[in-house]
């Protein structure tokens, strides 16, 4: 079930699939990794131009709203305002191996392009209550799994790929997925949301508005135990994507929109949870050269962009995705027994539709 499909009012138009992917170019992939009683794991690929472009460069920008986390590449973004290559999220101990397995892809698909040097973004929330998160289950191939099963078109939601151990608000989380179409005179953009979701406490739960959370307070195994986890810990990792023609520093701003969507789900932003976001623009597509070593005669780029002062609207659907894609996060997730007999109770949705009054 996604939030729609619940009846949940929500704010905005959506694109044919409300996903990321309705950004024409970008792909989804997962690989998911359940095995035994302490595998709950997996690798999630977001690729902005697809398998055949992965190397020609977005204009790019990220925003740490809290920095208990990892993402990596983003200094080289700071510098250039560009991003290249596939997009990884993942567990917080399987960022190495994932790193390399991109590597690996891009030496496999286009050699010439790995002779270069490459740096790759990859970024993680922690599924340790689930998981055995140090155990080496996650290994390259399996990040080269998840780019090689990228798609267009829908997107699978909940317990797959990078969010398969994760929890949010209290309940089971992992993946979820939400898009806007704007329209700017006579054109209209697509702007997507993807989130690995692994953050909030109970209590903190809002959906559409109501404050939900105490009337769900029961049963929630993460706050007993010798296994309590920090209320609100684990993190989020958001990717935006836009077609519509952006400038570096727009983007940075889009990512910056991030928080304000996950507050209308409730948060507060524990210290105990990492909350990083990218932001990339998939227009501009021959202005940014791809080539790290440049021949000929020195010239100029050119770019595009919306006008700083017609971008509310952008900013809007960021935040309205992002709500949306949390809920469907929640909603798509199914209880899950992990490590050490530990469970994560899949969100009430009866008592949910009594306590909205659906």
């Amino acid at each position: 079930m996604r939030a729609r499909e619940l009846g949940l009012r929500l704010t905005g138009e959506t694109g044919p699939h409300n996903a990321i992917t309705d950004v024409p170019g970008v792909e989804v992939g997962y690989t998911t990794l359940v095995e035994g009683e302490s595998v709950r794991t997996g690798v999630t690929a977001v690729l902005p131009r697809g398998r055949a472009d992965f190397d020609v460069p977005c204009a790019a920008g990220w925003f740490s709203l809290n920095g208990n986390g990892e993402m990596t590449g983003t200094a080289m973004i700071a510098e250039t305002g560009q991003l290249r290559l596939p997009v990884l999220v993942t567990n917080t101990h399987a960022v190495g191996t994932c790193h390399r397995g991109v590597i690996d892809w891009v030496a496999r698909e286009k050699p010439a392009v790995a002779d270069q040097w490459l740096l790759p973004v990859v970024a993680e929330t922690w599924d340790g209550y689930l998981n055995d998160i140090n155990g080496p289950h996650v290994r390259p191939e399996h990040a080269v799994a998840a780019i090689d099963a990228a798609r267009p078109g829908p997107v699978v939601e909940g317990s797959v790929g990078g969010g398969t151990g994760m929890n949010c608000y209290g309940f089971k989380g992992g993946n979820g997925t939400s898009s806007r179409v704007v329209a700017y005179g006579a054109d209209s953009y697509t702007v997507g949301v993807f989130v690995q979701a692994n953050f909030g406490a109970r209590h903190e739960l809002v959906v559409t508005g109501v404050p939900v959370g105490e009337a769900l307070a029961d049963d929630n195994p993460m706050a007993e135990g010798a296994w309590r986890t920090p209320p609100g810990a684990g993190s989020v990792i958001a990717v935006v994507a836009t077609d519509a023609p952006l400038l570096p520093g727009q983007c940075t701003a889009l990512a910056r929109r991030v928080p304000l969507g996950l507050a209308r789900t409730g948060t507060t932003g524990s210290h105990f949870s990492g909350d990083i976001f990218l932001a990339f623009s998939t227009g501009n597509a021959g202005a940014m050269t791809p080539s790290a070593f440049p021949e000929g005669e020195p010239g100029h780029d050119e770019l595009r962009h919306v006008p700083w002062n017609r971008i509310d609207d952008f900013y809007a659907a960021v935040v309205h995705a992002t709500e949306e894609a949390v809920l469907n996060a929640l909603l798509a997730a199914e209880t899950m027994v992990g490590r050490g007999g530990r469970h994560s109770p899949a969100l009430p949705v009866d008592r949910l539709r009594a306590e909205l009054q659906l």
